[in-house]
């Protein structure tokens, strides 16, 4: 555990210690934000029929141009039972079945009716036009929404039409939320001039509420070792136990000491990164642990790159990781020291634009920040329009 650990070994070791959660089965309507516990396989093809793509008529192209004689109509649930002959048309509405023998739809703006009688008044339509046919969208025994993947509003819709009720997902990871620090005021109390409002326990409760995990926040405990202690084998029925501050090695940084003491066993204790370096990570039984910084820009950044990742992990997820998005720089950038950086950001005229200000505790400017801009350790200055990494933080 000595000296720093490089980012992407810190994450990759903190991901091998995690292991999806418990599937269970739950109705595909209640399945939003969660994660695809198995491959979820279409058990019926869409469209089921070819299906009408406009108001028309439903005609079979070999007749064209007409005229048409119209002997029913098809709506959407209700079909025509018949199919039509030679210069016969159907009246047909958007959603509704082809008649059988019609393979060709005339949008009723391109034709006139006068009692049963249908004339065409634009150029004839190319054979099949307008009509959805049958496993257009996808067909039976497809593949609808793969294991790993989120369970998004479409994929919602997508496994109800491929006749799905209920999925499987893993259960929500159950997470402890510890912050510390004698200085440390509840939100909205008067602050006194040693004291700031104890801020980072909401924030990242709120990240990680978007996982679609359960968050337990603890509330703060102040800069004591039994307390401390008591607090982290409170949250033993957890699946993560994270703490805010004491993770570095001052007189008043006991959290490393309050795990030890409560027998857990840590994999890494320091990061190769900017912000963020005093960050340490391990297993107490049942649960992991993760000890992030208390400074509010360190904490959130090592949640993002950390924390979210390994409740996706835990969760069901294939790609826990943020995604990477290249962009051209809006503005040149320093060489890189021996750690990784990630600077705020946003996002004008497609470009990254980094802010000035990277300040660890400056929160206005984290507020405003749509991205974080990736520069790995030892990178050299580069000018604008370098093409560089950055992960997006909505």
């Amino acid at each position: 555990m000595a000296g720093l650990l490089p980012l992407d070994e810190a994450q990759a070791r903190l991901l091998a210690l995690a292991e999806a959660l418990p599937i269970e089965t739950i109705a595909v309507a209640e399945a939003g934000g969660r994660w695809a516990a198995s491959d979820i396989i279409a058990r019926r093809s869409q469209p089921a029929a070819d299906l009408s793509a406009m108001d028309g008529y439903a005609v079979r192209h070999m007749d064209l141009p007409g005229p048409f004689r119209i002997i029913g109509e098809s709506a959407a649930g209700k079909g025509f039972p018949g199919s039509p002959g030679a210069a016969e048309a159907v009246r047909i509405f958007t959603g509704a079945a082809v008649p059988e023998g019609a393979d060709t739809v005339i949008m009723q703006e391109n034709c006139a009716r006068e009692g049963d009688t249908l004339r065409l008044t634009a150029q004839p339509p190319a054979p099949g036009r307008d009509i959805r046919v049958r496993g257009s969208d996808f067909s039976e025994h497809a593949l609808l929404v793969a294991r790993g993947a989120r369970m998004t509003p479409a994929a919602i819709a997508l496994a109800i039409m491929g006749g799905h009720g209920t999925v499987p997902v893993h259960r929500r990871a159950r997470i402890a939320l510890i912050s510390t620090g004698d200085e440390l005021a509840a939100p909205g109390a008067v602050t006194g001039p040693h004291q700031i409002p104890a801020s980072n326990g909401p924030m990242l409760a709120a990240m990680l509420r978007s996982t679609g995990c359960d968050v337990d926040d603890m509330g703060v405990v102040g800069d004591d070792l039994d307390s401390i202690k008591g607090a982290v084998d409170a949250a033993r029925r957890h699946d993560v136990i994270l703490t805010i501050g004491g993770a570095s090695v001052g007189d008043h940084d006991l959290v490393k000491p309050a795990f030890l003491a409560c027998r857990a066993t840590l994999d890494f204790i320091k990061v190769a990164l900017k912000p963020g370096k005093p960050l340490m990570a391990g297993r107490l039984a049942n649960a992991l642990v993760l000890g992030l910084p208390g400074n509010p820009v360190s904490a959130y950044v090592t949640c993002f790159l950390f924390a979210l990742p390994l409740v996706r992990k835990l969760m069901g997820a294939a790609t826990p990781l943020a995604p990477v998005l290249p962009l051209p720089l809006g503005a040149a950038m320093p060489a890189v020291g021996n750690r990784t950086e990630f600077i705020r950001g946003k996002i004008e005229d497609g470009r990254a634009l980094p802010f000035r200000n990277q300040d660890s505790a400056a929160l206005a400017l984290l507020a405003e920040a749509a991205i974080l801009i990736r520069r790995n350790a030892g990178a050299q200055a580069v000018p604008a329009g370098t093409i560089v990494d950055t992960l997006r933080l909505d």
